[in-house]
């Protein structure tokens, strides 16, 4: 009988009401001011206000898939409102909305009702991902709604939602602001004299023609904040808390002026290749090496003050780089946070090096008006490094690095410079990524990079700091030779896994005692037969995304894992019989909701797992505040420890390649420090609690949703080192996930989930990764197989690589690996060792050991 952990009662437990009021305090750090005239804060609360757009009543908390979370409510900015004791006096043109969107979601269910009886859940599921519900266009704005509205200001809450399996598009609507919006918004513009625009929204649209409209007092990009949205956005309309978001992507004039404008996923029709031409030159490193104007830059973002910044010191040597700056509100009227940004311009040399890179920040405290503060930003030497692809190394080329400081990425100016009279190497690896089908990356050479009237002076009054080569250390990456092949020395001694967590026994002498049968089922999640394609969910934690195999002789239990990252996605309400059986009923399946039975059997019991929704990824970088972002990880964490959920589905962290990237809400940045650095702190906050870890995902190259399963993203091994490695390895390093998922797309001709050299040589060999590492659900199953370029991923090969569990697990896995491991030589495709199943059976073992 499985035992639940779920709450009885129905009751808003004291942890949400925590939870939901820390997300909403701490959600101002995360929203970008774009606009400002003058016209926010409100200064003096407005009785009444005019809104209008579809995101007013029907807020959008975060993406859609596995990044949603079932939460007991959903604050819209409409309810925000009026709690804040405003009036909202437009509620005839919000009914109206309301009426086309429940039309249109009733259609929408019906077309997936009829796809389940017709093909089944699965097809449905399918359609579901791959096109997901739209919402309609809005209706005019007349004179009408105008004069009846009785409000100087008027607010227009401008919508888009996204998610799993399918990539956003050019149209209007989606990218492109409609026709039907931007003449709502000229309406409202010249209609009221005050107006201001929130944008609510997990990736970039186009704001060109938003740019153009006069009469917009002020533009906000409040993101997507949780479940409790409308109430952060009042406060920080009404000055009650202070806007301090920086952007962490790069919001372009034009699509086409994106470097994968032309070739990303759909755009070209071109869906089992993709080639990142682009090299290392994405987001920031492009637009400002090719001198490319942007409507708003990486690292930009208002306040309701103004704020000085001076360098009072750099010093460097060979191991750190520290930079001194003195922080001061030079506002009259309202406190803020700003954000220090330290970057760093390496010298021209054999390795094209992009104008200017992220080397280290820092967000002050709250300043009040004509407060001060000073900060120190430090950054290893070594990170200045690039990578040699003729030397397979990170390498400091001779010259000057010239050392920026700022407080977005168009306002760097020089602060000092670094000379390194020699090169020199850092890091000592192998070249891993060979792709048969090598791709041709732009260069710049002859290209102007961006600069500004005062750099050369800058430069040429710049402080210069000597380094002696000698001094600069080269580590070499020691990588795996075969893996052993452990032999059971204690025959007499049936061990468990209590021995181990005891210390009377090893887990390799565990392992040597297991039959390859019981290593198979270990590395094999339980959805044996027939599961559902969404929610294969754990038996005590109805929702979860799935679970492990317990091998209950062993006393090896289950890691019970449940989706992210924008906290957890479980079954908010089931119930069990008097036996302990799960009765149907509660299942959600995007918008739809399979009632329970108004009438329980007897002795039945009702369970409760609300979970807080919090800010999606993108917005959580946009606070540029990593003890933040630990405290939120921390709510994620303290709600797994309650519900007894191992592994959380996150943090994602795949660069923002292209804006058009269905999942890009569920990611940071376009910048891989950032990302690393969000991804870490957001770790160590989870796992503050002993028992609950993370699973930094997708491993690697994830940058696309549309034929997921099944792209070759073909990278350069400078490029997939700097910038889509990059962040995984900084939070590996710093905060020790408990595991890592593999991505579902193919990595220059290998599968992500069989690349032993992504998983084993890099993760594990040069990083020191010690956890799990987890497939994407279905990767190894011929569930989503068909007439396609290239073939699904290969269950023995996820073990040769070191993928030590597939999920959610089917028998033919586990009969798969059986057959390699036992094969004589030559009768199986992708034969491997026992040492090879003994390796991925060890690491499931440590990691279980370390759950309480």
């Amino acid at each position: 009988m499985a035992k639940y952990y779920a709450s009885t009662t129905a009751e808003v437990s004291e942890r949400e009401r925590e939870h939901m009021e820390a997300v909403r305090e701490l959600a101002a750090e995360c929203m970008v001011l774009l606009e400002n005239d003058g016209a926010l804060p409100l200064r003096s609360k407005p009785g009444n206000i005019a809104l209008y757009g579809n995101g007013a009543r029907h807020t959008v908390k975060g993406g859609t898939g596995s990044g949603e979370v079932n939460s007991r409510v959903l604050v819209t900015i409409e309810q925000g409102l009026e709690a804040a004791g405003i009036q909202v006096t437009t509620k005839s043109w919000l009914d109206e909305y309301e009426r086309r969107l429940r039309n249109a979601k009733q259609a929408y269910a019906d077309k997936l009702e009829a796809i389940t009886k017709e093909r089944g859940q699965s097809a449905a599921v399918l359609y579901y991902l791959g096109n997901p519900f739209k919402d309609p266009r809005v209706q005019a704005i007349t004179p009408e709604d105008v004069r009846n509205s009785d409000a100087d200001v008027a607010i227009y809450v401008l919508a888009r939602n996204s998610g799993e399996g399918k990539d956003r598009t050019l149209e209007e609507g989606d990218y492109r602001l409609a026709e039907e919006e931007l003449e709502a918004i000229r309406v409202l513009a010249r209609s009221y004299d005050t107006f201001i625009v929130l944008l609510n929204i997990g990736g970039i649209v186009d704001t060109t023609e938003l740019r153009r409209i006069q009469g917009i007092n002020a533009v906000m990009l409040i993101g997507q904040l949780g479940n409790v949205t409308g109430y952060s956005v009042a406060d920080a309309l009404l000055g009650l808390t202070i806007p301090s978001g920086k952007l962490t992507d790069t919001w372009a004039a034009s699509y086409s002026d994106y470097p994968s404008s032309d070739t990303f996923s759909h755009v070209n029709g071109e869906l089992d290749d993709e080639y990142y031409k682009e090299g290392i030159y994405v987001g920031y490193r492009y637009f400002d090496t090719f001198d490319i104007s942007p409507n708003y830059c990486f690292g930009y973002g208002r306040s309701y003050t103004d704020f000085s910044l001076h360098t009072l010191d750099v010093t460097a040597d060979e191991k750190q780089v520290a930079v001194t700056v003195e922080v001061t509100n030079a506002g009259k009227l309202y406190f803020g946070r700003e954000v220090v940004q330290v970057y760093y311009s390496a010298p021209a040399g054999e390795v094209e090096k992009p104008y200017q890179e992220l080397a280290a920040f820092a967000k002050t405290k709250r300043l009040a008006p004509g407060e001060s503060e000073v900060l120190t930003v430090s950054f290893a030497t070594n990170a200045m490094a690039s990578y040699r692809e003729r030397d397979a190394a990170w390498v400091l080329e001779s010259g000057t690095y010239y050392v920026r400081v700022g407080n977005h990425s168009r306002n760097t100016k020089v602060a000092a410079g670094i000379h390194l009279p020699a090169t020199v190497k850092t890091v000592q690896l192998k070249n891993l990524f060979h792709d048969e089908d090598e791709v041709r990356e732009i260069r710049s050479e002859g290209r102007k990079p961006y600069s500004y009237a005062s750099e050369p002076m800058e430069k040429q009054n710049a402080k210069i700091i000597p380094l002696d080569p000698s001094g600069i250390d080269c580590e070499t990456a020691a990588y795996q030779s075969d893996r052993p092949v452990y032999q059971d020395n204690r025959p007499d001694v049936r061990i468990t896994m209590d021995e181990v967590r005891s210390g009377s026994a090893t887990p390799e002498e565990l392992v040597a005692q297991l039959s390859v049968q019981e290593m198979a089922e270990l590395c094999v999640g339980t959805a044996r037969e027939g599961s559902s394609i969404i929610g294969a969910s754990a038996g005590s934690v109805p929702g979860a995304g799935g679970q492990t195999f317990p091998l209950a002789e062993r006393g090896i239990s289950s890691l019970v894992m449940a989706d992210g990252p924008a906290g957890l996605r479980l079954q908010p309400h089931f119930r069990v019989s008097k036996d302990g059986e799960l009765l149907p009923g509660g299942e959600m399946f995007g918008d739809n909701i399979n009632p329970l039975p108004e009438e329980a059997p007897e002795g039945a019991v009702d369970y409760y797992q609300y979970c807080t929704a919090i800010p999606i990824a993108t917005s959580l970088a946009q606070s540029w505040d990593m003890d933040m972002i630990e405290r939120v990880g921390q709510i994620v964490g303290r709600e797994m420890r309650q519900f007894h959920v191992h592994l959380w589905l996150a943090p994602g962290m795949n660069i923002h390649r292209n804006p058009l990237c269905g999942r890009n809400f569920e990611y940071y940045s376009e910048d891989p420090l950032l990302t690393g650095k969000c991804a870490a702190a957001e770790t160590r906050g989870v796992q503050a609690y002993p028992g609950q870890g993370t699973t930094l995902k997708h491993f690697a190259a994830n940058n696309q949703e549309d034929n997921r399963m099944f792209t070759n993203a073909h990278v350069g091994e400078r490029a997939l080192r700097e910038i889509y490695l990059k962040g995984f390895e900084i939070a590996v390093k710093e905060s020790n996930p408990l595991a890592i998922m593999t991505s579902y797309n193919l990595l220059n001709g290998m599968h992500a989930a069989n690349h032993y050299e992504l998983i084993q040589s890099v993760a594990r060999d040069e990083w020191g990764f010690e956890g799990i590492v987890v497939s994407d659900w279905y990767t190894s199953m011929k569930l989503f197989a068909g007439e396609r370029k290239y073939p699904i991923s290969s269950s023995p090969l996820c073990i040769k690589a070191g993928n030590d569990v597939q999920m959610p697990g089917c028998r033919q896995n586990i009969d798969d690996i059986i057959a390699a491991v036992d094969a004589k030589e030559g009768e199986a495709e992708y034969p491997i060792t026992l040492g090879d199943l003994q390796f991925c059976a060890l690491n499931m073992i440590k990691v279980i050991a370390r759950i309480p």
